[in-house]
């Protein structure tokens, strides 16, 4: 299928949906973007709001204020797979229902870090939670696009290992 058989947006619907959202928001059919950057992720199995979700639970599980949504969003793509869609829907659908058990309307739309950690910590022995958790450990580190962010100049034993990589590059003694 084809962009313009799954949606009828305009650029200019597109636009004005973008600055009515949140930070990560679900447009249209079998598609999530950022409202502040210039990326759009397709969903084939998830639905869009579960992809979303998903994406700001990959940012609360590892947050990074200097990595955007576009890492995280990169992160997750991989549940969006026949085998592990229905998994995660459920989850999703359970954290959803923890955070209206607590008031908000959904785990998205509850505004505070903290309140979804919270939401977070109450699953977090669970199988759907250790899967995430689980996966975004090499889902997010092993972008190489991120490592500079943190300093991380990538592995050493093509270039002739650490020794002749700045070992000695002790200028704080």
């Amino acid at each position: 299928m084809t962009l313009t058989n799954r949606s009828t947006l305009t650029r200019r619907e597109l636009l004005s949906r973008s600055m009515a959202a949140g930070a990560t928001f679900a447009i249209g059919t079998g598609f999530v973007a950022a409202r502040d950057a210039a990326w759009a992720l397709e969903v084939n199995q998830l639905k869009p709001g579960t992809m979303a979700t998903l994406i700001q639970m990959a940012r609360d599980i590892y947050p990074h204020d200097r990595l955007a949504d576009e890492f995280y969003a990169v992160a997750v793509k991989g549940y969006d797979v026949p085998e592990s869609a229905p998994m995660i829907e459920e989850g999703i659908s359970g954290l959803d229902a923890a955070a209206r058990g607590r008031g908000f309307p959904s785990y998205l739309e509850t505004g505070w870090e903290r309140d979804r950690v919270d939401l977070l910590r109450g699953m977090q022995d669970g199988e759907f939670f250790q899967t995430i958790r689980g996966g975004l450990v090499t889902g997010l580190y092993n972008q190489k696009a991120i490592w500079p962010l943190f300093g991380y100049e990538g592995e050493s034993f093509s270039h002739g290992g650490y020794i002749e990589r700045g070992f000695n590059d002790i200028s704080w003694i």
